[in-house]
């Protein structure tokens, strides 16, 4: 048992052999819009405000751009991997490749709950925005299908029918093929950017100075808590690393995709940050929807709808990457054994059929059931712990001489301990109920494994890897 359980997988070479493969059509393009489409969400619209009226004031800035530089760390740990491994699944390959069978199952979990929990939980927040852009035409849901059972706001509430519904289309444009959702993809990005930017020039040209004094009203500390909750606006460029297998040059579009995205969108936060403060005093801005009040207080009504539209473009995108990442996760995963074989079948369009319709059903009916506030909480833990291994994990891959990619750390091995801690001091920070409820589905997990898993992969089948 000890054996399996530590037995690391050659996936250069394993994976060649496959009988089944994804089809390698995306570029360097395609997988910088795909970050940025995934990073840039709601939060956008929402974060910026609350860092600043809480924790940074006019500062929001910096904590946005510390916050990238932590993400950046590491991404870089992510490049050396994806440039080493050029196969599909991501934090589940890279560990069970370093750390064995058992720990690669935990890692590919653990992000795989998180995956599941973050396209709930936007799904959630795109129903809302999108019930009250068609509350503007007078067009309202019976209040049993607005929300669901629990959801603060809505008593009646018992299915987010909205939120299902938006995961099941998409699920569905994504079984037809790479191309038509990269297009729709890159459409949206496009649309969203210019709505960000249409925002950012209104707001400058209402620019006051003296909005930015004090620029760190709550001293240092605010600063280091304002750039904690500004680091999981940037955690969606990891779902870049499960299109390895797909990417027709991986070991150097992966680590440029990954990178660019992040530098861009760092820069984005940034602008929109700067500019919110500096239109809007930062102690008016402690609200939902900061953006457009900003914009309602400098006379400009007629932009705010479009900043709605923006935010549920955001989360569109959003929405349609996670869901590509968690079914090339449970590929790659069902490829291997630890999961029924059914689930890396592949249909005419080369798209894992039944490990994205599952997927896109359980996030569907999970958003639909489950209120907002249950599931934001577990997103992050989920995230931060497959950061951590991932970065623990390059110190162990450079041991290994016959992985050898393109991309390196920089800094070694200084940048891969630094971003483990980094990612360890997060984690402790959480409540300690979401540690409490993560451990218990990791023990979900674990029992997954053994009863299915152990019995049913490549090592205890074949008994030579």
């Amino acid at each position: 048992m000890i054996k399996q359980l530590l037995a690391r997988k050659n996936f250069a070479k394993d994976s060649s052999n496959s009988k089944v493969h994804l089809e390698r059509t995306l570029t360097t393009k395609d997988l910088i819009f795909m970050g940025v489409g995934v990073i840039i969400g709601s939060g956008i619209f929402i974060t910026p405000g609350i860092i600043a009226a809480n924790n940074a004031g006019p500062g929001v800035v910096f904590t946005y751009l510390i916050a990238a530089l932590v993400c950046i760390v590491v991404a870089f740990c992510y490049s050396e991997f994806a440039s080493a491994i050029t196969s599909s699944g991501s934090v589940y390959a890279y560990i069970y490749t370093v750390f064995g069978e058992f720990a690669g199952w935990i890692s590919g979990w653990s992000i795989l709950l998180c995956y599941l929990f973050a396209e709930s939980s936007i799904a959630v927040s795109w129903s809302a925005y999108f019930q009250n852009f068609l509350s503007g035409f007078g067009i309202k849901l019976p209040d049993f299908l607005r929300s669901a059972y629990g959801a603060s706001g809505n008593h009646a509430g018992r299915f987010d029918l909205l939120a299902f519904l938006i995961v099941f289309l998409l699920t569905v444009l994504l079984l037809q093929g790479m191309k038509e959702s990269i297009t729709l993809n890159k459409i949206l990005v496009y649309l969203k950017m210019f709505i960000i930017f249409l925002f950012i020039i209104v707001a400058l040209f209402s620019f006051k100075p003296q909005n930015l004094h004090p620029l760190l009203p709550y001293g240092s500390s605010g600063l280091g808590r304002g750039a904690s909750i500004a680091f999981f606006a940037y955690i969606g460029f990891d779902v870049l690393a499960t299109a390895s297998e797909e990417v027709k040059n991986p070991k150097r579009s992966v680590p440029i995709g990954i990178i660019a995205s992040l530098s861009i969108t760092a820069i984005i936060y940034s602008l929109v940050s700067f500019a919110l403060v500096g239109a809007v005093k930062y102690t008016q801005l402690n609200v939902a929807d900061p953006v457009s009040l900003a914009l309602r207080l400098i006379h400009q009504n007629w932009i705010a709808g479009f900043v709605a539209i923006g935010a549920v473009l955001g989360m569109t995108t959003g929405l349609l990457v996670i869901i590509f990442g968690g079914t090339r996760l449970i590929f790659a995963i069902s490829r291997d054994g630890l999961l029924p074989e059914r689930l890396n079948n592949l249909n005419k369009n080369h798209i894992p059929f039944h490990s994205t319709l599952i997927f896109g059903l359980t996030a569907g009916l999970v958003a639909g059931f489950i209120p907002l506030d249950k599931l934001t909480e577990l997103v992050n833990i989920g995230a931060l712990l497959a950061f951590a291994v991932v970065c623990l994990g390059v110190v162990f891959l450079r041991r290994n001489k016959q992985l050898t990619g393109t991309f390196k750390t920089p800094g070694y091995p200084y940048v891969p301990i630094i971003g483990f801690l980094l990612c360890i001091y997060l984690i402790v920070n959480l409540h300690v109920s979401t540690m409490i409820i993560f451990l218990g589905l990791l023990i979900v997990g674990t029992i997954i494994y053994f009863s299915y898993g152990y019995r049913h992969s490549e090592f205890h089948s074949k008994k030579d890897i």
